[in-house]
């Protein structure tokens, strides 16, 4: 009786194979034959899900975000604002392995994204999706009477989006001096300035 493969868990496997190359040599030593490799299968094989190296960069990348929103997605939030914050922006910083890979392989992406425009275009979108989220947050602090009364809600949407993106900068590129607890309290001490 032949194998039965669920394509979408096997296209999900070459991505994460795509991520660990990535972060053993880079984006630029991703191959399609490197990725069949890492693997364990055929070039064939991956060609049939992944028919250029182009479209297997462009699925790894969605993926990135996908799995990061649905972890978003399940998190048992609370009601407490700040708790709920706190919760919501952990998943988007590397304070542990999973995280930490994801960042690196989302930074690789991003620089690339430069001068690929798929890879633009998912960037993009993934930016604005998190503008969005940050600016839902600032704005249900305001509505919730928990910030100070005369906040710019624009300013701090941008500001606690380029305060996330920095972390995530500082942690990948200075995991070894810039710590999971160094994250959590800059987090905390942001969220401590824009609370009353």
């Amino acid at each position: 009786m032949p194998k039965i493969v669920n394509h979408h868990i096997r296209r999900e496997q070459l991505a994460e194979a795509t991520w660990r190359v990535i972060r053993q040599k880079g984006l630029e030593g991703v191959s399609v034959r490197g990725v069949a490799e890492e693997a364990g299968i055929s070039l064939g094989a991956l060609r049939h899900y992944f028919s250029t190296q182009s479209e297997l960069l462009s699925f790894s990348m969605r993926l990135v975000s996908e799995r990061i929103k649905e972890r978003i997605e399940k998190l048992d939030l609370n009601g407490d604002p700040r708790q709920d914050i706190e919760m919501i922006i952990a998943e988007l910083v590397p304070l542990d392995e999973e995280r930490l890979a994801e960042c690196e392989v989302w930074l690789a992406f991003t620089a690339r994204a430069l001068f690929d425009e798929n890879l633009r275009i998912h960037s993009k979108e993934v930016h604005h999706s998190l503008y969005i989220l940050f600016r839902q947050i600032i704005d249900s602090l305001i509505r919730l009477k928990l910030t100070r009364q005369d906040i710019d809600a624009e300013l701090e949407t941008k500001r606690l989006h380029a305060l996330v993106d920095g972390l995530v900068v500082h942690g990948v590129t200075r995991a070894q001096s810039f710590t999971p607890e160094d994250i959590t309290r800059i987090v905390s001490y942001h969220l401590d300035n824009i609370l009353r």
